[in-house]
């Protein structure tokens, strides 16, 4: 049976590729982006199949009638992609306030405003499968990354509980945390030539030059293999809470984790200590 997809972000980049998967295999996708004029090819390349509508994530109240427009249409919804956000740059003492709200009223808020909005209808449904794209980012922390990665670790923290919570309704999440992608140009993404960039103090110029050396170097992914990667997952009965999209940080993550425990152990003495004497309850 074909799927019924809401996708948040669905002009350009990863976004569109899930779009046009679904499309192309006789899903149909309510496909959302800040202007509709951008999914124009779509509208005509599949005609009723694409419902697009126009979507601002940062607004709650739009959310919610473009939720409920999609299931009014299609009748049901079963797959939830929140892919719509984007990346803030700059070192912690560069950021502003207006710049670090603005990053979790997007990428943090947005989501959840996506997932009140659509969660009623999936459990009177008892089925749907919540997919949220979080980041390498959203596992590891790298310098001039602090907002946009804050913002990344509070979705997988929030979807996380998400499948604890939604799996009695028969919710399945699964967090997507791409690499590199060739989204722009055939080029690999890179985050301080692309992403929202915060005025520069000249104390973080010498790590900027660095950091920008050595981004790039991960191979960049195909977006259409992602995507078609993607229908595989959401047909799935068993899908994978998490998911990395793409080479090169498998072997950068075992490291981190490892580090991260043997900091735990090292620091054992530390933590019992701190626990005081034991009080029986």
């Amino acid at each position: 049976m074909s799927k019924v997809w809401f996708v948040t972000g669905s002009s350009r980049g990863l976004g569109r590729c899930f779009v046009e998967a679904a499309l192309s295999r006789g899903d149909r996708v309510a496909a959302t982006a800040r202007s509709t004029g951008s999914l124009d090819e779509l509208v005509a390349a599949y005609g009723d199949a694409v419902l697009p509508l126009e979507l601002d994530v940062t607004d709650k109240a739009a959310v919610f009638e473009s939720v409920r427009r999609a299931k009014d249409h299609f009748g049901r919804l079963d797959v939830i992609v929140n892919n719509a956000g984007y990346a803030q740059i700059g070192a912690i003492e560069e950021l502003s306030e207006r710049e670090l709200r603005d990053q979790f009223e997007t990428n943090v808020f947005g989501a959840v405003w996506v997932l009140q909005a659509a969660l009623p209808y999936l459990r009177e449904q008892g089925s749907g499968h919540v997919i949220q794209l979080s980041s390498v980012a959203g596992l590891i922390a790298m310098p001039l990354g602090g907002a946009y990665q804050a913002s990344k670790w509070a979705l997988e923290a929030l979807n996380e509980t998400l499948a604890h919570e939604g799996a009695e309704f028969g919710l399945k999440v699964t967090v997507v945390e791409p690499a590199g992608f060739a989204t722009r140009s055939g080029k690999n993404p890179d985050p301080l030539a692309n992403g929202h960039m915060a005025e520069t103090n000249p104390a973080y110029d010498g790590l900027r030059r660095r950091l920008a050396e050595t981004m790039g170097g991960q191979p960049a992914g195909d977006p259409r293999a992602a995507a078609r990667t993607l229908l595989k997952i959401v047909d799935s009965d068993a899908p994978p809470l998490r998911v990395l999209f793409g080479q090169g940080f498998y072997e950068k993550l075992q490291q981190v984790y490892a580090d991260r425990l043997k900091t735990w152990a090292d620091g054992q003495d530390l933590s019992i200590e701190a626990h005081g004497e034991l009080t029986p309850r």
